[in-house]
């Protein structure tokens, strides 16, 4: 048995490779991409270990070429589930008791295997399932998943060091332990390092956890539980139950030894497991720790002192870089009057800058929506901007479904600040624009704070810092994530820790300590060296 304390370097964000014209890392990433596209595998669930197959299947999709099937997937069951519980609880009895340096030692190799030999096939994995292009999945499946990874572990080792007071003659000592029971990870299609975080959190803490991946993503969530059996990640410690929400959830929010739930995905969803878990409440062996991070109308507030040129490039990058589909997106934008003309002009010339098509042509900056459900919503809420009398389109709007589900960069001008693409949150490339009088800047701020039920990320642009001071206190509880003279997105591991509140989740924050001590339970130990032997006390020697 080791009897050091063993010490991890403050980690580095992992450098983005660029992929510029006739680089190595762009080659290895098209030459991924065909390989993967000339090829048809079966994806199987991953149960203890062991590859099951169920028979009731789903298809993996490109969402630029939708006639293009990538994989054919097993669909887990309520037999299924069940078998997975027994799997992870008998993982738990190995796995909660390892060492905190091996379990911390799996995912530093898993961030080492991530940031070299598997780079580019969980990168080219993400851009055919996911839609996204070349940058867009450098930054979320290489960058920051590896950042995950090495963050994490950095912040368990510095957890574990915490230690209370002891003054003389005691010795106070806290012990950091997993939960006991599984944790259920419900993970997005629209990030690969968050469907590799939320399953992993709470596995490098001593959990063992069933992640169901979003449909849309099986693939890219495939491959990412390939390489957690290439670090050493022992069977059954995460178990892979592709499948439906609707049919695998009450067996998994019913069972006694559910202990967490670590989601991201939709509002609705995350507020239905939080009302099942109380209503089962007095059923559990513990009370659940529940984690989520849901949606978001995240967005940008111009003042009248913003620089042009810069909130231009934040709208269009922040809203319409993936298509819109990040939780984190610029979704409404206040602008003062008296920017309102050049902002219009200049944002409308940008946009239709941008080049649509396959992320297989590295020139294109917009790609398609992930499926047909997620497309339909979408040309909805511009079909119905089109049709209304309360707002006007003044770039894009048009739709095409026939070989890929392409949705062109579109901007709404809303006339009344309740108008719906406004207040609703829409997840594709859609921007709403709201026009507010310069001497009105109170009653503009008191929309922006109140007309949407979320609080994700927002962004104040102004060079006047008195009118920074006043807007940023103005909106303090709209976002978890606020940027100043910058776009509401791409919030980076161990520098801007992600999460908001309201109808956003429970602002967590993934990648920093707080998500991590989530999960775990403390015990404090007292040890006294020279114990009493007397029960009076001074007090009661005189009347």
């Amino acid at each position: 048995m080791s009897n050091a304390i063993f010490k991890l370097e403050v980690p580095a964000n992992e450098p983005i490779l660029a992929y510029g014209p006739g680089s190595r890392e762009k080659k290895e990433l098209k030459a991924k991409i065909q390989e993967l596209k000339n090829q048809k595998i079966e994806i199987p669930l991953i149960i203890g270990g062991k590859e099951i197959k169920t028979g009731n299947t789903g298809e993996c999709r490109i969402p630029h070429d939708h006639g293009h099937v990538l994989a054919v997937y097993q669909k887990a069951g309520e037999k299924e589930i069940r078998m997975a519980i027994d799997a992870a609880k008998e993982a738990w009895k190995k796995w909660s008791e390892m060492p905190w340096e091996h379990r911390l030692s799996i995912f530093e190799k898993m961030s080492d295997l991530l940031a070299g030999p598997w780079r580019q096939t969980i990168n080219a994995a993400t851009m055919l399932v996911q839609g996204k292009n070349a940058f867009q999945a450098e930054i979320d499946s290489a960058c920051e998943l590896i950042d995950f990874f090495r963050f994490n572990t950095y912040y368990a080792r510095e957890i574990y060091t915490d230690q209370p007071y002891s003054p003389r003659g005691i010795w106070n000592r806290v012990e950091y332990r997993p939960l006991e029971g599984f944790v259920f990870a419900v993970t997005p299609f629209n990030f690969t390092a968050i469907a590799g975080n939320l399953p992993t959190a709470p596995a490098l803490m001593g959990n063992v956890v069933l992640w169901k991946p979003a449909s849309s993503s099986v693939y890219s969530g495939y491959f990412l539980m390939k390489l957690f059996q290439a670090a050493g990640l022992p069977d059954g410690v995460i178990n892979f139950l592709p499948g439906k929400g609707s049919e695998m959830g009450d067996t998994v929010m019913n069972s006694p030894d559910l202990t967490g739930v670590h989601f991201t995905g939709s509002t609705k969803v995350f507020q239905g497991m939080w009302k099942t878990v109380g209503m089962n409440i007095k059923n559990y062996k513990a009370y659940p720790r529940i984690v989520g991070e849901t949606g978001g109308k995240d967005f940008i507030f111009a003042h009248k002192t913003a620089d042009i040129d810069q909130l231009v490039a934040a709208s269009v990058r922040g809203a319409f870089e993936y298509q819109g589909q990040k939780c984190s997106a610029a979704s409404r934008v206040f602008v003062p009057a008296s920017l309102w003309e050049e902002y219009r002009d200049k944002v409308i010339a940008m946009t239709k800058d941008l080049k649509m098509g396959t992320p297989e042509d590295f020139t294109n900056f917009v790609n398609a929506v992930i499926d047909k459900p997620a497309f339909d919503s979408i040309k909805s809420y511009i079909d119905f901007a089109k049709e209304s009398r309360d707002a006007e389109i003044i770039v894009g709007g048009n739709c095409d479904d026939s070989v890929g589900y392409f949705i062109e960069p579109t901007i709404i001008l809303a006339k009344k600040p309740d108008f719906r693409t406004m207040v609703e949150e829409i997840f594709g490339p859609v921007l709403t624009v709201y026009v507010y009088d310069d001497n009105d800047l109170d009653g503009a701020l008191k929309l922006c704070d109140q007309s949407a039920i979320y609080a994700l990320t927002g962004a104040v642009f102004a060079e006047d810092r008195y009118a920074i001071i006043k807007i940023g206190e103005a909106l303090k509880n709209t976002a978890g994530n606020f940027y100043i003279n910058d776009k509401p997105t791409g919030a980076v591991v161990g520098q801007q820790p992600f999460g908001g509140a309201r109808a956003s989740g429970t602002n967590d924050k993934a990648g920093s300590y707080l998500n991590l001590v989530r999960w775990m339970s403390t015990r404090t130990i007292k040890e006294n060296f020279v114990p009493q032997t007397e029960y009076r006390y001074p007090f009661m020697d005189e009347k």
